[in-house]
C-alpha cells in the first residue's frame, strides 16, 4: 500500500475499488492462501445452500400440492406428517447454514483485515502468523456480531410492529385503505435504507474491531461516526457489491441449480466458475472494507500511526512485548 495517510482521504468510490484491487494484485501469494483455506469453503457454503434449499423447497411444494389433492383419503395423514418433517429438516438445514456461514465470514474477516492492515504498516506477513491472529480476532468479531444482531432484531421489532399499525387501519372517511398503503409504501423505503444504513455500520464496525481496541457497542458508535463525511460512497460500495453477489446468485439458480439434468458436464464448469467468482467477490469486498476504514479514519484526521497500529496488530501474537515494556522492565531491574 503505497498511499500515505494524507492521501486517502481524498479517494472516491473509483479510488478504493482501485487501491483494494492493487493490495490484492501485489500480495498474490498470502490472498490465494487465505482465499483456499478461508474464503472458499465460505463460498463453497454460499452456494451450496442454494442448491440445496431450492431442492428442498420444490420437494415440499409438490408433496403440498398432493396434499391438497388427497383430502380426506388414508393417505392424508401420511402425506402431512411427511411434510411436518420435511420443513423442520429445511428449518435445522438452514440453521446449520447460518452457523457454517457466519464462523467462516467472521475467520475470514479477519484474516483479510489483518493482513491489510499488516501490508498497510510496511510489515512482512506471513500465512502462518494470519493463522496464529485469526482465533484471537474472531472472537472480537463475535461480540461485535452479537450487538449487531441485538440492534438489528430490535430494529426489525420495531418495523413489523409499525407495519402492523399500518395493516390495521381502519377505513373511516372512505380513504383509510388508501393511508394504510402510502403508510406501508414508506415504511418499506425507510426499512430498506434503515437496514442498509446498520449493514455498513456493522462492516466497518467489524474492521474498527481488528485494529483497533473497541469492539461490540463501542465499536459499532466508532463505526457510526466514522462513517459521517463518506456516508453516500459507503453506501454506494454496499449497493454495488451486494448487487453483483445477486446477480452470481440468479444466475447460478438458473445455470446451475435449475439448469438441464442432461447437461451435467456444463452444469459442473459453471458452478465451479461461480465458486470462483463468489471467492473473489468475498476477497474483494472484505478489502474494500478496510480500505474504507482508513480513508475514513484519513477523512476526520483521525491519524493512524503505523508504528502503534503494528504494536497492537503484534499483541494478537502473543509472543509480542513492546520496546517501551523492555524499558520498564530494565529500569525496574537496575533499581
Amino acid at each position: 500500500m503505497d498511499r500515505e495517510q494524507e492521501e486517502m482521504q481524498f479517494m472516491g468510490l473509483l479510488g478504493i475499488f482501485v487501491e483494494s484491487f492493487k493490495i490484492i494484485q501485489s500480495w498474490r501469494r498470502i490472498f490465494t492462501q487465505i482465499s483456499l483455506t478461508l474464503v472458499l469453503p465460505l463460498s463453497l457454503v454460499f452456494l451450496l445452500s442454494i442448491d440445496v434449499s431450492e431442492a428442498l423447497i420444490s420437494k415440499i411444494n409438490s408433496n403440498e400440492q398432493v396434499l391438497d389433492r388427497s383430502a380426506g383419503t388414508p393417505r392424508y395423514k401420511n402425506l402431512s406428517d411427511a411434510i411436518s418433517t420435511e420443513w423442520a429438516f429445511f428449518r435445522l438445514f438452514k440453521a446449520a447454514y447460518f452457523t457454517f456461514f457466519l464462523v467462516l465470514s467472521l475467520l475470514s474477516t479477519a484474516a483479510v483485515v489483518y493482513t491489510v492492515a499488516c501490508i498497510y504498516t510496511a510489515r512482512d506477513v506471513t500465512f502462518r502468523n494470519v493463522l496464529r491472529v485469526v482465533p484471537r480476532v474472531w472472537k472480537r468479531l463475535v461480540v461485535t456480531f452479537l450487538c449487531t444482531f441485538f440492534a438489528f432484531t430490535l430494529y426489525n421489532a420495531f418495523f413489523a410492529a409499525l407495519v402492523f399499525a399500518a395493516m390495521t387501519m381502519d377505513g373511516k372517511g372512505g380513504d383509510g385503505s388508501s393511508a394504510g398503503s402510502v403508510a406501508l409504501i414508506a415504511l418499506a423505503v425507510l426499512y430498506v435504507v434503515g437496514f442498509t444504513y446498520m449493514a455498513v455500520v456493522w462492516q466497518l464496525a467489524s474492521v474498527v474491531s481488528v485494529l483497533e481496541e473497541d469492539y461490540g457497542v463501542r465499536a459499532m458508535v466508532k463505526s457510526r461516526g466514522l462513517i459521517k463525511g463518506n456516508f453516500v460512497v459507503s453506501i454506494t460500495i454496499f449497493l454495488i457489491l451486494n448487487l453483483c453477489f445477486w446477480f452470481v446468485q440468479a444466475m447460478f439458480e438458473t445455470l446451475v441449480v435449475q439448469g438441464s439434468p442432461g447437461r451435467i458436464p456444463a452444469r459442473a464448469g459453471y458452478a465451479v466458475l461461480f465458486l470462483t467468482v463468489t471467492s473473489g467477490l468475498f476477497l474483494f469486498g472484505l478489502t474494500v472494507q478496510t480500505v474504507i476504514y482508513l480513508v475514513c479514519k484519513s477523512y476526520h484526521h483521525e491519524n493512524i500511526h503505523k508504528s502503534a497500529l503494528w504494536d497492537h496488530l503484534e499483541a494478537y501474537l502473543g509472543d509480542y512485548v513492546s520496546m517501551e515494556s523492555k524499558v520498564v522492565h530494565l529500569e525496574q531491574c537496575l533499581v
